[in-house]
């Protein structure tokens, strides 16, 4: 109960002086005199929605949390591949590191893309390890060489599991057919894009019949091979000459009218997200700016696209890789490149003691 000695002004309505009043009871006989506000929801057509309003509410279980719905989505989804968070002892370490020298990602005294380059046949220049190029390291070479840690430790333990579940040798044949399918499966995608691009503008007789063993992967990616366009080079060889590394590129194509770097993957479980492709982007980054220091190439690339296809059909994701990115994983490059020119200069070094 409180008392009012001055005249106060509640809700728009002028209390007197002195007046006792409870404002508790004073609100409780304003909301009943005031005029009641409509529901948003009196509109609602409750016959046809009752059945889900009465689901609603008989339900008696509490709210889902993160667990229930990770596990509703890898029950109607599948389980998801996570990337796998740094270890502590890489976490609590040095920064990560910069490359000494920062080379440019792209030739600026190229000429940038036009459109009278993409007349003609793709290119497709042949890997050749003659012309001085026999000690020319790799792409993969060079990722394989420098893995981190814990990247080893995870490819390590993989290894284990899968050789305790198929034996050596069924893991050596498990290896073979991988490698089997990869190829069979670029195969299929060169056909696909060479011989007249997607199977949108195809009837169902001109469309190719792929192997057994791709079909499922093909059928992934159907639909990212209808933004595929203009494609300029498949399955050719970059290479660095001031960086002396090289590569082969699956694929250089227009993608939703970005001119990109392809690189066609294959997978069992889901990919969802950039960081589950792992060293992909920095392979992808690599490529790109080797064939942007290219001689036989007269465009430049800033663009990359992953695209992962799984083996199931179920539909593939395309991860694209826009110019600030590019230009991030390609200093990831530099410094992955360094690290393998220390590892052989270092090597070079120990042998040279030996023979003395």
């Amino acid at each position: 109960m409180f008392v009012f000695k001055r005249v106060v002004s509640v809700r728009g309505i002028i209390v007197p002086q002195c007046t006792s009043l409870s404002v508790r009871m004073f609100s409780a006989c304003h909301c009943l005199t005031s005029p009641k506000r409509q529901s948003p929801y009196s509109s609602v057509d409750s016959e046809r929605y009752s059945s889900l309003v009465k689901s609603v509410m008989s339900s008696r279980v509490s709210s889902q949390t993160p667990e229930s719905l990770q596990a509703e989505d890898e029950h109607v989804f599948g389980p998801v591949v996570k990337a796998q968070t740094p270890s502590s002892s890489s976490s609590s370490g040095p920064k990560m590191r910069v490359p000494k020298t920062l080379h440019p990602f792209l030739d600026c005294e190229e000429n940038p893309e036009t459109d009278d380059l993409e007349q003609g046949p793709p290119a497709r220049i042949a890997l050749n390890r003659g012309q001085g190029r026999s000690s020319v390291p790799s792409v993969t070479r060079i990722l394989q060489q420098t893995l981190s840690p814990d990247q080893i430790f995870y490819l390590e333990r993989w290894r284990r599991k899968m050789i305790a579940e198929l034996g050596e040798e069924g893991f050596k044949e498990y290896s073979q057919n991988l490698f089997r399918q990869g190829k069979l499966f670029h195969s299929a995608l060169e056909d696909t894009l060479v011989s007249g691009g997607t199977q949108q503008n195809q009837s169902p007789s001109e469309r190719p019949e792929y192997p057994t063993e791709v079909q499922g992967c093909m059928q992934s990616v159907s639909h990212i091979l209808e933004d595929v366009r203009a494609v300029r080079a498949i399955e050719s060889t970059v290479h660095h000459g001031t960086l002396n590394y090289l590569g082969i590129a699956d694929c250089v194509a227009r993608y939703r009218g970005v001119l990109c770097v392809i690189d066609w993957k294959t997978s069992e479980k889901p990919k969802p997200f950039l960081s589950n492709t792992y060293d992909n982007p920095i392979q992808v980054a690599a490529y790109a700016g080797a064939l942007n220091n290219d001689s036989n190439y007269k465009y430049q690339v800033e663009n990359g696209l992953i695209v992962v296809a799984y083996k199931d059909g179920s539909p593939g994701h395309a991860h694209q890789l826009k110019p600030e990115l590019m230009q991030e994983y390609w200093k990831t490059w530099l410094v992955r490149l360094e690290e393998f020119t220390e590892q052989r200069s270092s090597h070079v070094s120990s042998a040279a003691l030996e023979k003395r």
